[in-house]
């Protein structure tokens, strides 16, 4: 399987230079909706691109190990591609994988419920409704 094929490339290096010129103008960073999603099928792994860089293999977005703490950042394509698993299988993506929540949304319900896959079970649950950001959970009195 192809993980990052032609159409998804161009959007993400699209989106990656537009975050780069609104850096250079001193505007806000813009929220992407990610558009590439992989993941480990024997596993809880998943990541989710926002951008590409120049080198075309750097990724930007929502990484996931399975340890119970997602994080933004940048991974490696080829790494990730390199990534041998049992009976021969490799990671995947999600051909299926579309969403119209940015980025932001993603990493607060990620980080909220422990995983990109608890995240992705409550936006679809809570649907557009999950553009907020979750509120903090209450904290028991001391």
């Amino acid at each position: 399987m192809i993980l990052l094929p032609d159409d998804l490339r161009a959007i993400l290096r699209a989106n990656a230079m537009r975050h780069d010129a609104a850096m250079r103008d001193e505007l806000a960073a813009p929220d992407f909706r990610p558009v590439l999603k992989l993941f480990n099928p024997m596993g809880a792994a998943t990541w989710l691109a926002t951008e590409l860089d120049e080198d075309g293999d750097t990724l930007f977005g929502l990484a996931d190990l399975g340890f119970g703490c997602p994080e933004l950042g940048s991974f490696s394509l080829a790494e990730i591609a390199s990534v041998r698993l049992p009976f021969g299988l490799a990671i995947e993506r999600d051909c299926a994988f579309a969403t119209a929540h940015p980025l932001s949304v993603w990493a607060a319900w990620a980080r909220r419920s422990g995983s990109i896959l608890g995240a992705q079970a409550m936006l679809w649950r809570l649907g557009p409704d999950a553009d907020e950001a979750p509120a903090a959970p209450e904290l028991p009195p001391s």
